[in-house]
């Protein structure tokens, strides 16, 4: 079974637009104490799991690509002590396009990184303005480039359904999108979220989200234009040439063990699930005090894990195995999904069986949220 190590950076190059990361803007991170730190937390984790073959590492969080390599070195040869790497192990790192951070591309790839998740968003300015991104269009085409050159796997992610959007612009940025190459596509939907600087636009009347059906019908073209251009989706909003599907993000989705180490950092490891503190000063004090950066462990039930692993696993094309999964959970496969639910659905193409596989449709992906709410039963989700 695959397992992963994730590593988070609290740390941003300037103010984010987005997030509360806005505290973690820091001058003067001592890169010798985050090291320490860093190590000593993963150490604990390992002590727990050792001996495990690690399929993945992936280094996010706030501004990643401005670690020292030096650091990132470090880690990744500290994490090769502990664990046994697997021969193809896929080391991520997330980056911003700035001329900043593109700098830093060459040391991280003699670091050890392997591949790099772009956050380009958008490819033209008036977007990435509306969106609040520091980089203009260019800029973040030139850092693309650049780390096409210096990585073996590249991934950007765009942003769609702004407001105004229509399926000709749409469509046309997704045509450049697909022209540049990569293997890989993240493609978000923008979603307005409670207490967010985009929910205070709105409600200021500074923008109009775009009406639900306009959105579905992006969502539709999206699916469309990705799999006729090679990289058909493999999650709801993740698109890849067949091979280059995100491996770590696979084990999240597939409810396989994860360990997370840095401030705020989650895991998911033997039943257990753990979250760090997520203030950076609080994270270091609490490694100098007991060795690692646990804010809160907490045992998962059983019904919670499952309940878990088919909310996460639905999202998947490949969809999930629920009698595996009944059998890894020692339930009955009709406490995983509820079958005159799973039957209905089926009939309305909103479902389908694949072989021993239950896989929602493209006509169900976009109200998968509300298949969610049908299928699991409430007691399998409140446990």
């Amino acid at each position: 079974m695959a397992f992963a190590l994730y590593i988070h950076w609290p740390f941003c190059l300037a103010k984010c637009p987005y997030c509360d990361f806005n505290s973690h803007v820091r001058e003067g991170i001592d890169a010798a104490e985050w090291q320490h730190a860093l190590l000593a937390d993963m150490a604990h984790e390992a002590a727990l799991t050792g001996g495990r073959e690690l399929t993945s590492i992936f280094f996010g969080g706030g501004t990643p690509s401005l670690m020292p390599p030096a650091l990132v070195t470090a880690l990744i040869e500290a994490a090769s002590r502990h664990w046994r790497f697997a021969d193809d192990i896929e080391i991520t790192l997330e980056a911003n396009p700035s001329s900043v951070e593109a700098a830093n591309f060459a040391a991280l790839a003699g670091a050890g990184i392997n591949r790099v998740s772009l956050g380009l968003q958008a490819l033209d300015d008036k977007a990435l303005a509306f969106l609040g991104r520091l980089h203009n269009a260019s800029e973040g085409l030139a850092a693309l480039d650049l780390a096409q050159r210096h990585f073996a796997r590249v991934s950007f992610d765009l942003i769609y359904a702004r407001p105004d959007h229509t399926p000709e612009l749409w469509e046309a940025e997704l045509a450049r999108a697909l022209s540049l190459g990569t293997g890989h596509l993240s493609l978000y939907q923008l979603t307005i979220e409670p207490g967010t600087r985009f929910a205070t636009l709105v409600r200021e009347g500074r923008f109009t989200p775009l009406d639900d059906d306009m959105a579905g019908d992006l969502f539709a073209l999206t699916r469309e234009r990705t799999a006729a251009g090679g990289l058909p989706a493999y999650e709801i909003s993740n698109h890849a040439r067949p091979g280059e599907e995100s491996r770590h993000n696979l084990v999240y989705w597939r409810y396989q063990d994860y360990v997370g180490i840095g401030p705020g950092a989650h895991g998911r490891r033997g039943g257990f699930a753990t979250v760090r503190h997520k203030k950076p000063e609080n994270y270091l004090k609490a490694v100098a005090a007991q060795l690692h950066g646990i804010a809160e462990i907490r045992e998962l039930g059983i019904r919670e894990q499952a309940a878990e692993a088919i909310l996460m696993g639905l999202r998947l094309g490949e969809g999930i195995a629920s009698a595996v999964l009944a059998q890894r959970f020692g339930l009955a496969e009709t406490d995983l999904i509820a079958p005159a639910k799973r039957a209905f659905y089926i009939t309305q193409g909103l479902l389908t069986e694949r072989g021993d596989r239950l896989v929602v449709t493209d006509a169900g992906m976009p109200l998968l949220d509300g298949l969610l709410g049908e299928l699991v039963p409430a007691g399998l989700v409140a446990a």
